[in-house]
């Protein structure tokens, strides 16, 4: 089916099966995102929010919660896409077959974005405090668009297929922003609206900007879509939806046609105000930081107009569906790009940026019977040095020629895997004072920290331990080989040195050969429940270079390394951003809709 809106798509989710109805009021401060997020945990459908508090419009949420319903709804176009992408990515492949290859050909063709003079989105206008100020967080600055889709052209070049379409949060409301006439746009780096601002500051000239909130489905998912050089992201659009991305050039903006909502405005050179804090994926909050000002101009809506919206958090979330999706669609493009990778799973469960996990493989010198990484290095470069992969903390890598039926999704298969094989005197290698995550606050500062690339090859060298070691106190088995061990709170990294001093000395003469990571951490048992967790503390709460020791630790030609067991300090630091948490009164008014006559009684 085609949708022209998202009330195009809720009506079809709804013939379908897919979405349930709350008519009950709903406060769009905290409780809108608490039944999200219920909803969501109990693996329910799309829901539509008829009646929410102060407010005349109606929303939407969990459109993509799970990858079924993503798919029911790109049902007629997707296996056509994904042949347009892999086409893209190999285009020796249309000439090798041509006939099969040609409806992929043509949808492109007839993709491709079309202006016109009127559209739905011109039905009427309407002001900021009107729309659905939906806060997700109780810590959160103020009300937030969480699936926006934010469009600029390149001030150098407006031709529309040089224009960036992504998706980068939006602040409506709160901090120091002045009502309907101001609203926070968060975008971090590597973001294509960052080098078309660059390029307005320098001619010094406002950048404008339109965000698009609504229309089809496939105009959210192009928004984050990760594309091959070439493609659009209005031509995806296109493809994705079964029609033309049809736009609309109004007093100098660009909106689009069939989105349920527009909001238009210019960015001035230097002008920023503090944006945040907003509950985000990592599961923590990112905090107030000065992002650029939106200098609001006009707002429109379409009738009937519904706002899209999710929640985001601690993973899994919706987004996580996202990243389901996108795989599913353009899974081969990775491997294809960088020679000699096999695959690549950036890890959701650990905030997605902090954690990467790669096969590649081992070629360099096949007549050498003492393996090393070689060319693993070489993929590991390349990885770091891809897009927003270069964000990741820690990369993980083994040689496919080790075990054929190796997977990054089975983590923790890949774990044993790496940590039979580690050699911890050899196989780190640092990256210091580069390049994170923005959302990351486990470095030095915004943007800063620190890189470790772990690469394991060759034989299994070791058993690793099932039991915690007995000189152990106060630790849990993790994984095979991984244990965590009870510490006391961080203080400074002073004192942190000192206390992995003084257990260094009482664990330097024991063989612990079948123990290969030690967690220091601030709830053992918390981080010993479940794979989930274990990943989360251990990679959200650490930055390489100030958070890993080892026992027997030396430097060789600035090359560190140990010969014991690795040490990984995953406790909260003082200056780690909060963690997100529920507010119980909220949650009380959610369980009310899931009693018998509620709207979501036998959905949570």
């Amino acid at each position: 089916m085609i949708y022209k809106s998202t009330k195009d798509c809720v009506e079809d989710l709804e013939r379908n099966g897919h979405l349930v109805r709350i008519k009950e009021e709903v406060d769009p401060n905290l409780e809108m995102a608490a039944i999200h997020l219920r909803v969501f945990e109990n693996n329910g459908p799309a829901i539509l929010f008829e009646n929410i508090k102060g407010c005349e419009f109606q929303a939407v949420s969990n459109l993509f919660g799970t990858l079924e319903r993503s798919k029911f709804i790109f049902r007629h176009t997707f296996e056509k896409v994904q042949q347009l992408v892999e086409l893209k990515n190999d285009p020796i492949k249309a000439i090798k077959s041509p006939i099969k290859n040609l409806s992929a050909g043509l949808l492109a063709l007839k993709s491709l974005p079309k202006k016109v003079s009127s559209g739905a989105i011109l039905f009427n206008e309407t002001t900021i405090d009107k729309l659905p100020l939906i806060k997700c967080w109780e810590k959160d600055g103020g009300a937030f668009i969480t699936l926006p889709q934010v469009f600029s052209l390149d001030p150098t070049n407006t031709s529309i297929y040089s224009s960036n379409l992504g998706m980068y949060r939006v602040q409506l409301s709160g901090n120091d922003y002045e009502t309907n006439k101001e609203i926070g746009l968060h975008y971090q780096i590597h973001r294509g609206i960052g080098i078309h601002q660059n390029k307005a500051n320098q001619l010094g000239k406002p950048l404008k900007v339109s965000i698009f909130i609504g229309g089809s489905p496939a105009h959210t998912l192009a928004a984050v879509m990760p594309l091959p050089e070439g493609l659009s992201e209005l031509t995806f659009a296109g493809a994705l939806a079964g029609r033309r991305f049809r736009y609309i050039e109004k007093e100098g903006y660009i909106l689009s046609a069939d989105a349920d909502f527009v909001i238009t405005g210019e960015i001035y050179p230097n002008d920023t105000k503090p944006e945040g804090p907003f509950g985000d994926h990592l599961g923590y909050y990112s905090l107030t930081h000065e992002f650029p000002v939106l200098k609001v101009h006009k707002v429109y809506h379409r009738k009937d107009a519904i706002w899209p919206f999710t929640v985001v958090g601690r993973p899994p979330q919706e987004d996580t569906q996202f990243g389901a999706l996108i795989h599913e669609i353009s899974g081969s493009a990775l491997p294809q790009e960088i020679p000699g990778l096999h695959e690549v799973n950036a890890v959701d469960a650990a905030g997605v940026h902090p954690l990467l996990l790669a096969i590649g493989s081992e070629r360099y010198t096949p007549y050498q019977t003492l393996k090393q990484p070689q060319e693993l290095l070489t993929i590991a470069n390349h990885i770091l040095g891809f897009g927003q992969l270069s964000l990741a903390k820690y990369l993980l890598i083994a040689d496919k020629q080790d075990n054929l039926i190796l997977s990054t999704k089975n983590i923790e298969s890949f774990f044993t895997h790496i940590l039979e094989r580690i050699d911890w005197s050899r196989d780190l290698h640092f990256y210091t004072n580069t390049t994170i995550d923005t959302l990351d606050y486990s470095g030095t500062g915004i943007n800063q920290g620190s890189k470790v690339v772990i690469a394991a090859v060759g034989d299994k060298k070791r058993t690793l331990c099932t039991a915690v070691p007995t000189e152990l106190e106060n630790a849990k088995m993790v994984l095979p080989g991984v244990v965590a061990l009870n510490f006391p709170s961080f203080t400074t990294y002073q004192n942190a040195a000192q206390e992995v001093e003084t257990l260094n000395s009482q664990l330097s003469t024991l063989n612990l050969d079948g123990l290969q990571l030690i967690l220091l951490v601030d709830d053992a048992n918390f981080v010993s429940e479940n794979l989930n967790n274990f990943l989360w503390v251990t990679f959200t709460r650490s930055n390489p270079a100030n958070d890993i020791y080892g026992v027997n630790s030396f430097t060789q030609h600035k090359h560190w390394g140990c010969k014991g067991p690795l040490i990984k300090d995953a406790r909260i630091k003082p200056h780690h951003a909060p963690p997100l948490v529920k507010n119980p009164e909220i949650e009380k008014r959610a369980d009310k809709l899931g009693e018998k006559g509620g709207s979501l009684y036998g959905v949570i």
